[in-house]
């Protein structure tokens, strides 16, 4: 598939096949459709979570499959599985024991990195929460992520209208730093508790 055939597409498909991948999700095809290919915010909205919700249903259905096969043919992809699965299951474990697929809904819906659809239906395939659960779990926190994406990135459009880019500029910043102070403050919290 070359560059041309992907350029040749139309904006919807774009979008909706960006929502699809696992670093991108809605959180990058809601911005790229809003603000590149200047479409509707409600086509926005719906191509992303339809992508999205469509990479869900495709990983929970063959990833079960396929790294059992990979896993069997080679020793690097056992290994990589191996991690993968352990250190999801290890940084999850007491959040997903405690609050079950609520847990899972609330952690999809939040747009941070490392956070969405793709993480959410690992997460469901490592703890083994049924099919049905999962989806729709993971289905309502992706609903949710889109709304607040679509929600933030209208927010950004007419901050940059009305105040120009250095506004939005100063706000993503103050908005980062926020994020540093509050996982700082949330580290600081569980080393205290822990040494308790």
């Amino acid at each position: 598939m070359s560059i041309d055939f992907f350029t040749a597409l139309p904006a919807w498909v774009k979008v909706f096949l960006l929502s699809m991948t696992p670093f991108g999700e809605l959180r990058a095809s809601v911005p790229i459709g809003l603000v590149v290919y200047k479409m509707n915010p409600v086509s926005v909205f719906f191509v992303s979570v339809m992508g999205n919700i469509t990479a869900v249903l495709l990983i929970l259905i063959f990833l079960g499959f396929i790294s059992s096969y990979l896993a069997r043919k080679s020793y690097l992809f056992n290994r990589f599985f191996a991690w993968l699965f352990t250190k999801t299951r290890d940084k999850h474990y007491d959040i997903i024991e405690r609050y079950g697929i609520y847990a899972l809904a609330v952690f999809v819906a939040i747009p941070l990195p490392f956070t969405g659809g793709w993480t959410g239906a690992l997460i469901a395939f490592v703890f083994g929460i049924p099919f049905w659960q999962a989806f729709l779990s993971i289905s309502i926190g992706v609903l949710v992520a889109g709304l607040l994406v679509l929600f933030v990135v209208q927010a950004g459009v007419a901050l940059s209208a009305y105040f120009g880019w250095q506004a939005l500029i100063g706000v993503a910043i103050v908005f980062w730093v926020g994020t540093l102070i509050y996982k700082q403050i949330s580290k600081s919290s569980k080393n205290h508790e822990f040494q308790e």
